[in-house]
């Protein structure tokens, strides 16, 4: 596992090139991927330039998002799908090989079986170009009970419903984004990570929880930086996902006021300081 700074989490905007000098201030390992810019300099024939920019501050690729709107209607995703070859060629190209999004876990238009179908058949399409260039496909689930209150219909919100739709997709590129809120919100165990095989995890998110509410009154944009709280079983959580061989990117998505307040460098420090704290806390020695 290595240190991942996804900027955009914490409040932090900017170029790739302010972003990377921030994260290798800092000691992170890999910045979040901007597929549209990356694509728009390798077209100027900036590669080489690219590329030296993450090599000079210590950095590889950690994941790009995915560019594609699979959740509307389908003049839009067929649009977005014809455009993702390109980014994800630019993907290859710097040695991304992961994507990633959330998946609504309710709707109000849609049957649990008319969704399932939407997702499976979208995004199997979208895992079927990634695959083409060695990407995989992350998966997040959303786990509080009150992102699902009163919607008409439930959908998929835990770590068995995601890896259903993984396997349904069929592409074999696609896995899980694993957040420890949404594990948490949903009363995973360790033990349940435990028992995947490190190729089912593309991504990691850690934070942590606000104290002194009960599990199903969480709300999904209120949460705290890893280590903050200790709702969390947050050592167990990368405990396990160390045991299993799990190797890739981990970053912090704390969606915290105090932290988007912060100046930019004091705000990325700050990250990499509760991302040393977590994996002291589980006795993990990140790459």
């Amino acid at each position: 596992m290595f240190k991942s700074l996804s900027a955009g989490a914490i409040g932090v905007s900017g170029s790739t090139r302010e972003i990377a000098e921030l994260a290798g201030r800092h000691g992170f390992r890999a910045i979040d991927f901007n597929a549209a810019e990356a694509a728009d300099l390798i077209d100027a024939g900036q590669l080489d330039s690219l590329k030296s920019l993450y090599a000079t501050n210590g950095l590889r690729v950690a994941a790009m998002g995915l560019p594609v709107q699979f959740r509307g209607d389908a003049e839009t995703f067929d649009r977005d799908l014809a455009a993702l070859p390109r980014l994800a060629a630019a993907a290859g190209a710097m040695g991304c090989d992961r994507c990633a999004t959330w998946i609504l876990p309710a709707s109000d238009e849609l049957t649990f079986e008319e969704n399932f179908e939407l997702h499976r058949s979208r995004l199997a399409a979208c895992a079927t170009v990634l695959g083409a260039e060695g990407i995989r496909l992350g998966l997040e689930f959303v786990g509080p009970a009150t992102s699902r209150a009163g919607k008409k219909h439930e959908f998929i919100y835990d770590m068995a419903g995601m890896l259903g739709l993984c396997e349904a997709i069929g592409t074999g590129n696609a896995g899980l984004l694993l957040d420890c809120w949404h594990w948490y919100c949903t009363e995973g165990t360790v033990e349940q990570i435990a028992a995947l095989r490190a190729e089912q995890v593309v991504l990691v998110h850690v934070n942590d929880a606000p104290a002194g509410l009960a599990v199903d009154e969480q709300v999904d944009n209120r949460r705290a930086m890893p280590g903050q709280t200790g709702v969390i079983d947050i050592a167990g959580f990368l405990g396990a996902l160390a045991r299993i061989g799990y190797d890739g990117p981990v970053m912090a998505e704390p969606f915290s006021d105090a932290v988007r307040a912060l100046p930019p460098d004091e705000a990325v420090r700050a990250t990499s300081d509760s991302l040393d704290k977590i994996f002291a806390l589980a006795g993990v020695t990140p790459a």
